[in-house]
């Protein structure tokens, strides 16, 4: 059965903070909310938590991953910017937005696009999240949490624990969440493409 934490939105308690990452550490899958709704998150190098994403969001190897990045300095770590997309993406950044670009090769390939080579890459504008970063030191390998045969993400803690309660290890409790996802602007071909319009806007792209 997954642990239900309840963490204070504006000031996240360091000793629930804590526990997540411990856990997170030991190879956990977790629920948390973020600024575009419930997104499921374990550490880029837990091979299994990347496979029972796949699982629980009925997907194929070819989804994009995001990494969630504490600020742009660490996403600059895992993906290739070139000029052109420097100025944007830092602009736009914390916020609700995921870009989509070639990977270094620091990145596990498992990660990555099977033909394009590429991750998606954010910075979330969220109070737990950034602490949560902060507190595990690394971005955090995630995915929206959009289940089967629904359209939008999750943002009720409780249900999630209701109906993942033996898919996940941790569902965290943090405050309203939006459910509108993120806005998705694939940079990998070297200029802005729009692919999914969400909660950040498009037109500055």
């Amino acid at each position: 059965m997954a642990r239900y934490l309840d963490v204070h939105p504006d000031n996240p308690q360091p000793r629930a903070l804590q526990q997540i990452v411990t856990a997170l550490q030991d190879d956990a899958l977790i629920a948390y909310p973020t600024d575009s709704g419930y997104a499921l998150g374990c550490r880029i190098g837990n091979r299994d938590g990347r496979d029972r994403i796949l699982r629980i969001r009925g997907l194929d190897d070819k989804h994009h991953f995001t990494l969630m990045c504490r600020d742009f300095s660490q996403l600059g770590q895992l993906v290739h910017v070139d000029n052109s997309a420097f100025r944007a993406i830092r602009s736009a950044t914390p916020g609700p937005y995921t870009f989509i670009l070639t990977a270094m090769p620091e990145v596990p390939k498992r990660l990555l696009h099977p033909k394009k080579k590429t991750v998606g890459v954010r910075i979330p504008e969220h109070t737990f999240v950034q602490a949560l970063l902060a507190e595990l030191g690394e971005p955090l390998l995630s995915s929206t949490l959009i289940l089967p045969g629904e359209s939008e993400p999750r943002t009720m803690g409780w249900e999630i624990k209701e109906d993942l309660d033996h898919e996940v290890d941790i569902v965290v409790e943090a405050g309203e969440v939006h459910p509108e996802p993120t806005t998705v602007v694939d940079w990998s071909e070297g200029a802005p493409e729009v692919i999914r319009r969400g909660a950040g806007d498009p037109d500055r792209f």
